[in-house]
């Protein structure tokens, strides 16, 4: 059968979702800034919103992987991309805290404040530490398993919906033929999952509104004035790695990362308005699929990154680290700095895409690494929250290239669906 272009419709450009994200956000920073009080009301809009999304992450993912496993053509297979998807995000991950290290080093933002340690208002942070307390290895792997397997849907984190999605698909997978009808019932189920996705997302700009409005209006634009230089090293210094360093991953694997970025414009607009990525993680797996990546490998390796794979928190941690040791006059020797990141390696991983946890993470770093005062960090607690965008942003796309690049190794990668999308033309459909 012959394939059909179908014309596209043309659309009126105030329906597309990011024209109207962008300008709930223009609104956002215009009511945060000049009604602040009315900017910070807007919280509890902006968490329904990012909570409604949350309702739908757990369904999606374990629908999504449990069906691609079920029609994997092997669990040779699903160990081989777990492992390959692993490998990826240690390098590269690794990679990132490398370049925030250097960047440190060279810029040196807090070089110069003279703080003294003994000033620094411990009790600032101490939410933040007790947390990190918390994100210990130990209690990380305990976190994995989920007390039910219904517990994990309804409340456990995204590792453990991975570990119950990946049982209930290895089981399907053994039970061969028999099978059939609940792999049948688990794709009609996603189906109907993403279209909820699609329903909430319509939300969207009203959730980027009223989280930017709180924002700015709580925190204040002018909490940037003292730490501008590190604010606009860490925005720069993560643009030049995704542009640089996620460019050339992406035009070896044989696509343009501008292209994708512009192909994921409202998803990365979203996470901008909230300073979540995990708003954005349900459409960014429908996306990867539309774009040709299949959907074992999307369902697989998204949730994944989201907890291995953070190149915007990475930077960020050896970043801020070396800031607060130059703002505190502590001379960090180059095996110090070695093994700072050595432990940011192992720390970083777990950390969930969602606001709070870059800072939550540093903490964990830096309270194994007694060079560095943990009461530091309150020197970039007001600015924290302007920085967690950029993480965010980093984050979703390092994640989206990840994805392409696992179904690209696994031969899993339908190219022409992928030129069609990063070039907007419109899907083919057969008579």
């Amino acid at each position: 059968m012959e394939q059909m272009t179908v014309a596209p419709v043309r659309v009126s450009w105030w329906r597309h979702l990011y024209v109207q994200v962008l300008i709930a956000i223009v609104l956002g920073v215009a009511l945060g800034a000049l009604a602040p009080p009315w900017g910070g009301a807007m919280k509890p809009l902006a968490d329904a919103f990012v909570k409604a999304i949350k309702m739908v992450i757990a369904p999606v993912i374990f629908l999504t992987l449990a069906s691609g496993i079920a029609h994997m053509r092997g669990l040779g297979e699903l160990g081989r991309v777990a492992l390959r998807a692993l490998g990826y995000f240690i390098i590269v991950s690794s990679f990132a805290l490398f370049i925030g290290l250097v960047v440190a080093n060279v810029v040196k933002p807090g070089a110069g404040l003279g703080v003294d340690p003994a000033s620094l208002d411990a009790s600032a942070v101490s939410e933040y530490a007790s947390a990190a307390a918390h994100n210990s290895l130990s209690a990380f792997l305990l976190d994995i398993i989920p007390t039910t397997p219904i517990s994990a849907l309804t409340e456990g984190s995204i590792l453990q919906v991975l570990f119950v999605a990946i049982i209930t698909g290895v089981a399907l997978a053994l039970m061969g033929d028999a099978a059939a009808p609940i792999v049948r019932a688990t794709d009609q189920l996603g189906a109907l999952a993403f279209r909820i996705v699609a329903l909430i997302m319509r939300a969207a700009p009203i959730g980027a509104f009223a989280a930017m409005a709180f924002t700015i209006g709580h925190y204040g634009i002018g909490a940037l004035a003292n730490l501008v230089t590190l604010v606009i090293t860490f925005y720069v210094t993560s643009a030049l790695f995704v542009l640089l360093v996620l460019g050339a991953i992406a035009r070896f694997t044989g696509f343009s990362i501008v292209r994708l970025i512009a192909y994921l414009k409202a998803e990365l607009l979203l996470v901008l308005g909230t300073s979540s990525s995990e708003s954005a993680l349900p459409s960014l797996m429908k996306r990867l699929e539309d774009a040709g990546c299949a959907p074992g490998i999307v369902g697989l390796v998204v949730p994944l990154g989201y907890s291995f794979n953070l190149d915007g928190t990475n930077i960020y941690l050896t970043l801020a680290a070396l800031f607060i040791a130059q703002a505190c006059g502590i001379d960090l020797s180059l095996a110090d700095q070695l093994g700072l990141m050595a432990v940011a390696v192992i720390s970083s991983k777990g950390a969930a895409g969602v606001t709070g946890a870059g800072f939550i993470t540093l903490a964990a770093t830096l309270a194994v690494v007694p060079s560095v005062p943990v009461a530091g960090m309150a020197l970039i607690l007001g600015v924290d929250r302007f920085m967690s965008e950029c993480r965010s942003l980093t984050n979703f796309i390092g994640n989206a290239v990840a994805t392409i690049v696992i179904a690209r190794w696994e031969k899993e990668l339908d190219r022409d669906a992928l030129d069609r999308a990063l070039s907007g033309r419109p899907a083919p459909v057969t008579p």
